[in-house]
């Protein structure tokens, strides 16, 4: 494994972008549910560990959800006691009350509901119109805020959809509103299968922003389905925003989208942000080490361009 060569990436800094981005983490989530085998839950325990170590914050640790929907994830309640005692966030996906009530039975103090801001995602995904979705997600975003967690409004679909094809703006705002007004803390844009440029992003956040939706509260989560992924977060922190997801490795896409493709990977993030002198607390040595170990455990190379130069072989 080597570290990045001396002075590299040189850091530029960029007019107008923020001193510090936190790094959503969702690897261990969202990338690990949609491995078509079953990861033991000890492995993704020490893989969060791992990321711990390397600095990331906030790791999003697994979901409540029924087994039968996404059995990557059937051992939630067995893995998060084995990584509940680490100093960072770890937020958990919750679809509905049950998931809830599981997730604040072992201490969970971050949950995020998956809200679609497409009638076709809405049905694929949660077999519910896309009112109806939200009409099941006030109870879990009311309980969980009377009992002080943090709730995150995850929106698939914000900029297009495999069925609908484009997305109207204003169909994305309503549902950003609809969450930020049931109680969500944080709202995280989804470009689930990668078709965003950074002019749909800019618009998408200059209209958020004139109906009241602060842009503190935003943050994005890009797929890098057309190569977009990095263009397009440069044109969310040149708007304002300091949250992006992203997932080590290059883990992940959707289950209910074929088309979805990998997530932006961590390690793409980390080495840009560098260069631009944007503070993450990442060590990127640690980071790419981790997905690394990961990627011997899943079989297959990393998807990360980071990665492999880093690792300097073709895993």
């Amino acid at each position: 494994m080597s570290t990045p060569e001396s002075g590299l990436p040189m850091v530029v800094p960029a007019q107008g972008l923020p001193a510090r981005v936190r790094i959503h983490e969702v690897g261990a989530r969202d990338g690990l549910q949609n491995e078509k085998g079953t990861v033991p839950t000890e492995v993704k325990a020490e893989f969060i560990r791992r990321l711990a170590d390397a600095g990331l914050t906030t790791i999003e640790a697994t979901s409540f959800v029924h087994p039968k929907w996404v059995p990557q994830l059937a051992d939630a309640e067995q893995l998060f006691p084995l990584v509940s005692d680490l100093p960072v966030a770890l937020p958990v996906l919750v679809p509905n009350e049950r998931g809830l009530d599981r997730a604040l039975a072992l201490g969970a103090r971050r949950v995020a509901v998956f809200a679609s801001a497409t009638e076709s995602f809405a049905k694929a995904n949660l077999n519910r119109t896309v009112d109806e979705a939200l009409a099941m997600f006030e109870p879990v975003v009311t309980r969980a805020k009377a009992a002080d967690v943090r709730v995150r409004g995850y929106l698939s679909m914000c900029f297009g959809d495999p069925w609908e094809g484009a997305v109207p703006i204003h169909q994305v705002v309503r549902v950003c509103k609809s969450l930020m007004d049931m109680g969500c803390d944080e709202l995280s844009l989804g470009d689930t299968i990668g078709v965003a440029t950074p002019g749909h992003v800019q618009d998408l956040l200059s209209e958020l922003a004139e109906e009241g939706v602060p842009t503190r509260a935003i943050g994005v989560h890009f797929h890098d389905t057309y190569g977009q992924a990095l263009a397009n977060t440069l044109a969310a922190l040149q708007h304002g925003v300091t949250t992006v997801d992203a997932s080590a490795g290059g883990l992940g896409g959707c289950p209910y989208a074929r088309s979805a493709t990998g997530n932006l990977a961590t390690e793409d993030l980390v080495w840009m942000l560098q260069g631009l002198g944007i503070d993450t607390g990442v060590d990127l040595a640690r980071l790419t080490a981790t997905s690394v170990w990961m990627a011997e455990r899943l079989g297959r190379p990393s998807p990360s361009r980071t990665v492999r130069a880093l690792s300097h072989k073709e895993q």
